[in-house]
C-alpha cells in the first residue's frame, strides 16, 4: 500500500457562476485534507489570487468573461509564475485537448460526480507527495557567492554590492532589483539563477515571485488566513507576501 500525503492541500475555486462554486465547495467538504483558500469569479481575478495565495490546486472553469480558463494558464506562464496544479471543471468537453496540452492535472465535466472528484484528488495527493520528497544533497558550489550585481536603470548600468540588494521580484519574465539607492532591471532570467549566485544564508525565496535579503526585513505584518507579509527596508516600504510553504520557516526564523 502506498503512503498517502498527509499535508493539507489548498484549493482556489474559479467560476463565474456562484452556484457552480457553491456546489464544488459542498463536494470538497467530504475531503478534510482539502482547504478552500479562496474563490474567484473571473480569470483576471484568478490570476491575482493565484499569485497572492499560491494554492496547490486551482479548479478552473473554461468559459468566463474577460479572461477564460485557458487564458489564465497562459497569462501565468507569460508572467513567469510557477503554476499550481490546474483542474478544469466545465460543461464543455471540446477544450480538453488544449487543457491537457497546457499540462492540466485533470478535466472534469459538470455536473461533477463525487467518485470522479475523489480520483482527481488522489492524483493531486500523489503529485504533492512526489513534490515534497527530500531532495538529494547537491555538491557544494565551487564558486563563492557573487559580490556585485548589475542593475539597468534607464540608460545606465549601475554596479551594486550584492549585500545591498533589499529584494528582487519577477513579473512578466523580467526581474527587478531594489536597493536603498537604485531600482532597476537585472540581466538574470529567473529568480532561481539569481539566488544560486547569492549567499543562500542571506537571501531567501519567500514567494514564487520574490527573493528577499533577510537583514533588510523591517516588519512582519499578519495577513490573510494566518499568513504574513514582510515590510522591507526600502524607500517605499514594500510589502512582500510570504507563501504558505515558507510561513513555517518564517515562524522558526523569527520565533513567531
Amino acid at each position: 500500500m502506498q503512503d498517502r500525503a498527509t499535508a493539507v492541500l489548498t484549493a482556489l475555486l474559479v467560476d463565474d457562476e456562484d452556484l457552480a462554486r457553491d456546489e464544488l465547495a459542498y463536494l470538497l467538504k467530504d475531503f478534510p485534507d482539502i482547504e478552500i483558500a479562496g474563490a474567484a469569479g473571473n480569470g483576471l481575478e484568478a490570476v491575482d489570487l493565484i499569485q497572492q495565495l499560491e494554492p496547490d490546486l486551482v479548479f478552473l472553469d473554461v468559459q468566463m468573461p474577460g479572461l477564460d480558463g485557458l487564458g489564465v494558464v497562459r497569462r501565468l506562464r507569460e508572467k513567469g509564475v510557477d503554476p499550481p496544479h490546474f483542474i478544469f471543471a466545465t460543461a464543455f468537453d471540446q477544450y480538453a485537448v488544449e487543457a491537457f496540452r497546457l499540462e492540466a492535472m485533470d478535466y472534469l465535466l459538470k455536473p461533477i460526480e463525487r467518485d470522479r472528484l475523489a480520483e482527481t484528488l488522489e492524483r493531486a495527493r500523489r503529485a504533492l507527495l512526489e513534490r515534497i520528497k527530500p531532495v538529494p544533497p547537491q555538491p557544494a558550489r565551487a564558486l563563492s557567492p557573487r559580490s556585485k550585481l548589475l542593475v539597468r536603470k534607464d540608460s545606465r548600468n549601475v554596479i551594486v554590492d550584492a549585500q545591498e540588494l533589499i529584494y528582487a521580484t519577477i513579473d512578466n519574465g523580467q526581474i527587478t532589483l531594489v536597493t536603498a539607492q537604485v531600482e532597476g532591471i537585472s540581466n538574470y532570467k529567473t529568480l532561481e539563477d539569481l539566488q544560486a549566485d547569492l549567499d543562500r544564508d542571506l537571501f531567501w525565496r519567500v514567494h514564487r515571485s520574490y527573493l528577499v535579503n533577510i537583514n533588510r526585513i523591517r516588519e512582519v505584518v499578519p495577513w490573510f488566513k494566518s499568513s504574513f507579509q514582510l515590510r522591507m527596508d526600502d524607500k517605499k516600504g514594500a510589502e512582500i507576501p510570504v507563501s504558505r510553504v515558507q510561513t513555517k520557516r518564517l515562524r522558526e526564523l523569527l520565533k513567531l
